[in-house]
């Protein structure tokens, strides 16, 4: 597994894991998959991802993405 695969899997946990909450708790998680959502969005065209850079700090094998 990939840098690339790391962080689609760990954005898309956070993005359930807050529809979740908000449904269990507090609708204000909402604002935790719009902080996720933008980040991939910038991600998207900076190529810049703090996770990649701390994934890649440990170790894991560069996808093609986050290089």
């Amino acid at each position: 597994m990939n840098i690339d695969r790391y962080v689609m899997a760990f954005a898309g946990s956070v993005i359930l894991l807050s529809l979740l909450l908000s449904q269990v708790h507090h609708i204000y998680w909402l604002w935790l998959s719009a902080f996720v959502g933008a980040n991939m969005l910038q991600a998207a065209f900076s190529g810049f991802c703090p996770l990649a850079g701390l994934l890649k700090k440990f170790g894991i094998p560069i996808g093609p993405a986050f290089d």
